[in-house]
């Protein structure tokens, strides 16, 4: 299954073969060294993130005029060169601190420095970016994560960037909220679930486990929630943070997040249709019940040695979070 990359992920990535991350070394990872106990190198590593943002080049000449908190007008004399990764705090903002371990979500569009000229702006259609978690991992890895685990609601922050034809721009960022992914699916349990499907049991860890109650194969997808979410709508082109376990109809676990120790992200457009058509419409919180059928699922051909061709495939899924 791929996974989807936001747009802040794009403009972290290009960067990170130029300046921002290769200052850390971090587009190789980052990872701590199996069985590391060292009680500080969390805190030495967020400490030498936060140096390397003080090498980063910076960017003079551009201010951010409005009530923080809404959309900027960047003001700059044009034309204008700028480096790729380099920074500016353009806007103090005036809201909560940034906690680490919550999710972030921003406004964000560019700005052509040769001429002025804004595009790719998230805020007329109010669709912010929420891919970022601000995990210990990533403040220690990349330097901008570091601003952003400084910074507050309302901050706005410009970061550099050059095209390949050499075209300067500046991404202007406003974060404008922050929350809390669910560890597991919290909502309403539903009661009214017909008697055949597959019976699901929740560990108190809320890993779940199954009993198929002599469940068959399918020739359409079912679709059950099992827990009520109320959060947001996902969309069939969001990608999803999921914890979840896959069966074949004979109870073999074929997949578990929860065996991995963490939930794992998707594009819903890059997953298999039982996916994408099952959570579509569902709501983050929510557990849902899929039941795929095989020409929704792996097909003839199957997958690996897991998943035999034509199986029937049985899902439990947690929406944590879509973006």
């Amino acid at each position: 299954m791929k996974t989807s990359i936001s747009l802040f992920g794009k403009l972290l990535a290009a960067l990170c073969a130029l300046v921002m991350c290769a200052t850390l070394a971090a587009c190789n990872g980052g990872d701590q060294a199996e069985g590391s106990n060292d009680s500080n190198d969390s805190s030495d590593s967020s400490q030498s993130s936060a140096d390397a943002l003080e090498d980063l080049p910076q960017i003079a000449g551009l201010v951010a005029e409005g009530e923080p908190g809404q959309k900027p007008t960047i003001k700059f004399h044009a034309p204008m060169s700028v480096e790729d990764g380099a920074y500016a705090v353009l806007q103090k903002g005036n809201g909560d601190k940034i906690k680490v371990g919550n999710r972030v979500c921003m406004q964000a569009f560019a700005v052509n420095l040769n001429d002025g000229s804004e595009m790719a702006s998230s805020w007329e259609k109010n669709t912010p970016d929420c891919s970022t978690l601000l995990t210990e991992d990533t403040v220690a890895q990349y330097p901008i994560y570091s601003l952003i685990a400084d910074a507050t609601i309302n901050t706005t922050f410009a970061i550099g960037s050059n095209d390949e034809s050499g075209q300067p721009y500046a991404w202007i960022w406003t974060i404008v909220s922050q929350s809390t992914d669910p560890t597991r699916a919290e909502g309403e349990a539903v009661t009214d679930i017909p008697a055949d499907l597959p019976k699901v049991t929740l560990a108190k860890d809320g890993k779940p486990s199954i009993d198929m109650n002599g469940q068959g194969d399918v020739d359409q997808l079912v679709v059950q929630t099992l827990i009520k979410g109320d959060g947001k709508e996902v969309q069939e082109s969001d990608t999803v943070r999921a914890h979840y376990t896959g069966w074949l109809l004979d109870g073999t676990q074929f997949d578990s997040s929860w065996d991995r120790g963490e939930p794992s992200d998707f594009s819903l457009d890059g997953v298999i249709d039982g996916w994408q058509q099952g959570l579509t419409g569902q709501t983050v919180g929510s557990q849902v019940l899929l039941i795929v059928p095989s020409d929704l699922g792996y097909g003839d051909a199957g997958s690996g040695d897991t998943i035999p061709g034509g199986a029937t495939l049985v899902f439990v899924v947690d929406i944590l979070a879509a973006y």
